[in-house]
């Protein structure tokens, strides 16, 4: 299988701490990806790794034949959407600002192929957003703006890192179904903490601990004792049909 996105033993460090050693993993055109693991594991950096937002200290990330750092800013601003876990514009721009860089076309794209403003905003049922500046959404709210923003232009390759933090338990479950439906005929990378979602909905979950790949499967993944050590918890196994429940308990409170 050709790969669309590649990382090739990627090493991080920051104040002589390892990020991450030595992570390689591979990515096809289509699919939804899940990645967990604790705190600190290193899931955001992977991700922005993966987006050519950083460059690692050792090992490189392909986008196709290339090196995605080598790819110029606005072809992999099309190719890649990245959704940030924490977001501020540097201006106070209303939706129908954000929506309209986002959607210049670069050169040589016709503007043709692109939606329109109205188009994207009825798309996402983001009418009542239209004229608020950024500053007056809520959380929830611009966590709906962004992720539209970032899919206005279809991108091939969407990287989100924890994109329903801020939603509530409605709208959380209607983005998680969205991504994990969107990876039928696209590549979906999020990085995530609810595992149940994540196992739930997601093709592929990859496990990241203490900075390398720790397990990288499908949902069978969630009876594997590797993810209990790479949480550095027991989890009980929960029978919810259709599929099982993950309910942690400290180690010091495993008992017979």
């Amino acid at each position: 299988m050709s790969l669309l996105l590649e990382a090739q033993h990627l090493g991080v460090s920051r104040r002589h701490k390892s990020i991450l050693r030595d992570v390689s993993i591979g990515f096809g055109a289509t699919g939804s990806v899940a990645i967990i693991g604790p705190n600190g594991a290193g899931k955001s950096t992977l991700l922005a790794l993966l987006a050519g937002l950083e460059t690692p200290a050792q090992g490189e990330v392909r986008l196709g034949a290339r090196r995605v750092v080598d790819v110029p800013a606005a072809e992999r601003a099309q190719a890649i959407g990245f959704m940030p876990q924490h977001f501020e514009p540097h201006w106070d721009l209303v939706l129908e600002e954000l929506l309209g860089m986002r959607l210049t076309p670069p050169r040589g794209k016709a503007p043709a192929q692109w939606p329109t403003v109205d188009e994207v905003i009825a798309r996402n049922q983001l009418q009542a957003f239209r004229g608020r500046r950024w500053s007056t959404l809520s959380g929830g709210e611009q966590a709906r703006v962004l992720l539209a923003t970032v899919l206005a232009t279809d991108p091939p390759i969407l990287l989100a890192d924890e994109p329903g933090a801020a939603l509530d338990v409605r709208h959380r479950l209607t983005l998680v179904e969205a991504l994990a439906q969107r990876g039928r005929t696209r590549l979906v990378i999020v990085a995530m903490h609810d595992l149940d979602l994540a196992f739930r909905h997601f093709e592929r979950i990859v496990v990241v601990a203490d900075g390398r790949i720790a397990i990288d499967g499908g949902e069978e993944l969630i009876h594997a004792a590797l993810l209990d050590e790479s949480f550095g918890v027991v989890f009980d196994r929960i029978g919810v049909p259709p599929g099982v429940m993950l309910r942690a308990r400290l180690r010091r409170q495993a008992g017979p």
